[in-house]
């Protein structure tokens, strides 16, 4: 699918066009948005690049020449953005191609960064000059929607820390899963921040003399470090609630081995007699006594009974 945008008055507006109409439409565009193209769109796009599309191979290399470089005129940037799907977020590389007079991008997936860049489109709501501004304006939307989810991250996790610390009753289990979704969520955040800052970077390198552009990557480089920061804290306070729960659950555990351990010292005595008593001898002299099988009784509780008031005594129980 692609679609088109072209530049008005220093507001980016949208182009509708049919699949038919893309070869007229597309030389008029200022910006490119191929999602999943096919065959034919590939071929179309392959005339306005001078080398040819990127495949999903090429854009997940991690090497940062093989995702910031430079062919001719042409300054290619793979940048990796955040989606969520099964209600796990995960990462999706987007290929950025920006030309003198064009900004294409390809991508695999449904991002909610476009799909509210197109959004404010839309409504006449982002502003740019050229291509340079418009990409800026797309990583910035990005940072924008990561500090949103680390927002999210955080409230999801204050509320496990009130579990788990105190709730006495709480499901340690399904804590655990809940923080290692967030700490699998975190990381990957943390993973498109580090990408954003090194595409940033790139970027201020190849608009020098341009004051604007550079004042914007300046910001977005400052929003980047705080973001960097607060995953950093999120990182910790995961880890230590993940320990703490782990605790808890060998504190329950011990608890549960521990009463065990109290009920088979408690009734070992009480056994011992009764074993000694049910042996099939001929001669056993406590048999024939009238009062034999009360003092056997006696002698069972008493026995339990005494290792329960010393355990209470030394505090154990």
């Amino acid at each position: 699918m692609l679609r088109f945008f072209k530049v008005e008055n220093s507001v980016i507006r949208n182009l509708d066009a049919e699949p038919e109409d893309y070869p007229a439409v597309i030389k008029d565009a200022d910006w490119i948005d191929a999602q999943s193209p096919d065959d034919d769109e590939r071929r179309l796009l392959d005339s306005f690049v001078t080398d040819e599309l990127p495949e999903a191979d090429d854009m997940d290399e991690i090497e940062a020449t093989a995702r910031f470089f430079v062919i001719g005129p042409e300054v290619h940037i793979h940048s990796l953005f955040l989606t969520q799907a099964e209600g796990r977020h995960r990462t999706s590389s987007v290929a950025c191609i920006m030309q003198p007079g064009r900004l294409l991008t390809i991508r695999d997936d449904e991002l909610a960064d476009f799909r509210l860049l197109r959004m404010r489109a839309r409504r006449g709501q982002v502003e740019c000059r050229d291509p340079s501004e418009l990409l800026l304006t797309l990583l910035d939307q990005k940072v924008e929607n990561l500090a949103d989810t680390i927002e999210d991250l955080h409230h999801t996790l204050e509320k496990e820390s009130h579990t788990v610390l105190e709730e006495h009753d709480s499901e340690l289990n399904q804590a655990i899963d809940t923080l290692a979704a967030l700490e699998d969520s975190s990381g990957k955040i943390r993973l498109c921040l580090m990408d954003t800052q090194r595409a940033v970077t790139f970027l201020q390198r190849q608009l020098r003399g341009k004051d604007a552009a550079q004042e914007f990557c300046r910001d977005i480089l400052r929003d980047i470090d705080t973001l960097m920061s607060h995953t950093t804290f999120l990182f910790e306070k995961i880890n230590f609630l993940m320990d703490s729960t782990q605790g808890f659950i060998n504190i329950r555990q011990n608890q549960t081995i521990k009463t065990f351990s109290i009920a088979a010292v408690v009734f070992l005595p009480p056994t011992l007699i009764a074993s000694i008593y049910g042996m099939n001898f001929n001669i056993m002299p406590e048999l024939s006594q009238p009062y034999g099988y009360p003092v056997a009784l006696c002698a069972m509780l008493g026995s339990a009974v005494a290792p329960y008031l010393f355990f209470k005594y030394k505090g154990w129980l």
